[in-house]
């Protein structure tokens, strides 16, 4: 197993899902990725921990007034909240949560890069983020889907969090681009696909490791979600997913039986 115990400042760490109805949520995630839901904590607004197992894998928050429609949210680790808005602001973006404590556990923030993604940063405390990735049935990979300019995303984390960035061609007219930290490889870019309504704005996707994508998408059907028909992109078989209550998600099954 890629059990986790801390997170290099810049990685993406974390991932939770904002619901208009977290029992609905909570019993779709269980039934398909097999985890449990913590009790809500009122003291952090009814935030619950998902689990496999013993170990935390994401989270899930009830979808708060006026903050747009269920989504699931990237966190991405930083030393110091205070100074990594500072560079958002900085760099161009726009922070529309600003630095808060979430109790012991650590401190975030959520923000606009200059494209109008949303994702969020923490600064881990007693919580480091997902104790479990890149299995089956947890968090693998984070997308940016882009509507303008991957330069202009490319300028913008690496302004924030020093990321880089390696563009390959993937077919004609198509591009994917993989951000690093260092030597590794922590995020992914693609245009906006063709054919995608103008009304969904720039956003990060999250891919969750599945063993069979057929198999997935199927299920997901009977749990009263969607998705679209599984394809093969790069290192295996993938589907864009939504749940019950609106929020979208991807599941990958990888070719070589792991990532």
């Amino acid at each position: 197993m890629t059990e986790r115990t801390s997170y290099a400042p810049g990685t993406p760490s974390w991932v939770d899902v904002s619901s208009p109805d977290t029992d609905t949520s909570a019993a779709f995630y269980g039934a398909l990725f097999g985890w449990t839901a913590t009790d809500a904590d009122e003291a952090s607004g009814g935030y619950r921990m998902l689990m496999l197992g013993d170990k935390f894998v994401a989270g899930l928050g009830p979808l708060q007034p006026n903050s747009g429609p269920p989504t699931w949210t990237t966190y991405v680790t930083v030393t110091n909240a205070d100074e990594s808005t500072a560079a958002i602001t900085a760099a161009g973006g726009t922070v529309i949560v600003p630095p808060m404590a979430g109790l012991d556990a650590g401190r975030m923030a959520v923000a606009f890069d200059t494209l109008g993604a949303a994702f969020a940063i923490w600064q881990p405390n007693l919580h480091i983020g997902a104790q479990l990735v890149n299995e089956e049935n947890t968090f693998c990979w984070n997308e940016l889907n882009v509507r303008g300019s991957i330069d202009t995303a490319l300028q913008f984390y690496g302004e924030v969090f020093g990321w880089t960035g390696t563009t390959n061609e993937t077919g004609p007219g198509m591009t994917y681009t993989e951000f690093h930290v260092g030597d590794d490889s922590i995020a992914g870019m693609m245009p906006m696909a063709p054919g995608v309504p103008e009304m969904v704005p720039s956003h990060w996707l999250t891919y969750f490791t599945v063993a069979d994508c057929d198999a997935a998408v199927g299920r997901i059907a009977e749990l009263g979600g969607s998705a679209t028909p599984p394809l093969q992109a790069g290192p295996g078989r993938l589907a864009v997913c939504t749940d019950p209550v609106g929020a979208m998600f991807a599941v990958m099954e990888f070719s070589n039986g792991s990532m």
